[in-house]
């Protein structure tokens, strides 16, 4: 069977994240030590005794899903014999989760990765002043859809599609008011519903320029080899493995749109038949479920799900 190993972004983080496989594995408490270590903070501290407001800091957010990530397939690889070059045709991940997936695949060290995103989660923080922009989730709707509302949504600010999650759930970002349009626009145009997120920033457009900017300098400052696997990357759904190519596309994707759906369908179409999310939740499996029922997808998160599927 043919597999892709997935990454998780935000929205994935729960206090105790991470703490079982710590327990557990040696060389899982060794990633957590690591990025540690690197960042000067305990972060896994923050990540198995909270509080929530803390760990959901966008800048503490997203090196946490990295660790536990990594953790997970250090793991497989220490436990199991589980290499990823010799084991998935891919590597993907939404949003933060692409450096994961980079890490995985040995284009970032692990110190490296940890402190970019803790660099980006400041910066995409520091772009927006908290309540100018705002993201919501259109349920629902399809693609073309979410498009043309957020272009008739703008009148002169920002409105995107930031994510293109699955069939039926499309996130768009930008200014509050003109989200605030968009809203009332669906409604008005019958659909389903749409929610307002609880994020603290609009993440994935135009507004992030400064984050873009900030994050170009920062790649432009580590080494970035080429993965052992290819990547498919959010912003172009195409798999590469050319390190110029990634450090650019890592700069769009801080103002561009996921384009998950399209992703995992391209995954697909170029022979996967399982995706295997590593990391905290199974929001990526639940929602390959919804994009393609075709392709099998599972969650490694905790030692019993590792055991289970080395055993299996």
């Amino acid at each position: 069977m043919s597999n892709a190993v997935v990454f998780p972004g935000q929205g994935s983080q729960a206090v105790g994240m991470g703490q079982a496989l710590a327990e557990t594995f040696a060389e899982a408490r060794h990633v957590f030590e690591e990025v540690d270590d690197a960042l000067g903070q305990k972060l896994s501290r923050l990540m198995w005794e909270g509080p929530i407001e803390d760990l959901t800091l966008t800048e503490n957010t997203q090196p946490a899903l990295m660790a536990v990530s990594l953790a997970v397939m250090r793991v497989l690889e220490k436990q199991g014999n589980w290499r990823l070059s010799e084991k998935a045709a891919f590597v993907a991940g939404h949003s933060l989760g692409e450096y994961s997936a980079l890490a995985a695949a040995g284009s970032f060290t692990l110190a490296d990765t940890a402190r970019l995103l803790k660099l980006r989660g400041q910066a995409m923080q520091k772009a927006v002043p908290v309540g100018v922009g705002a993201m919501a989730a259109l349920l629902g709707v399809e693609l073309s859809d979410a498009e043309s509302i957020a272009a008739e949504s703008a009148q002169g600010e920002v409105c995107q599609v930031a994510n293109d999650n699955s069939s039926g759930q499309v996130v768009i970002s930008g200014h509050k008011a003109a989200i605030d349009r968009a809203i009332g626009l669906a409604a008005e145009k019958g659909f389903k519903r749409s929610v307002l997120l609880p994020v603290s920033a609009p993440f994935h457009c135009a507004l992030m320029q400064p984050a873009a900017d900030a994050m170009a300098e920062a790649l432009g400052k580590v080494t970035l080899s080429a993965p052992v696997v290819p990547v498919v990357a959010n912003v172009t759904a195409a798999p590469t493995v050319d390190p110029a190519l990634i450090r650019a596309q890592l700069v769009q994707q801080v103002t561009g749109t996921v384009r998950w759906r399209e992703c995992v369908l391209a995954m697909k179409g170029l022979g996967v038949e399982r995706l295997i999310e590593a990391g905290s939740g199974k929001v990526l499996a639940g929602l390959v479920k919804r994009i393609d029922k075709d392709v099998a997808a599972l969650s490694l998160q905790t030692p019993e799900d590792i055991d289970a599927f080395l055993s299996a």
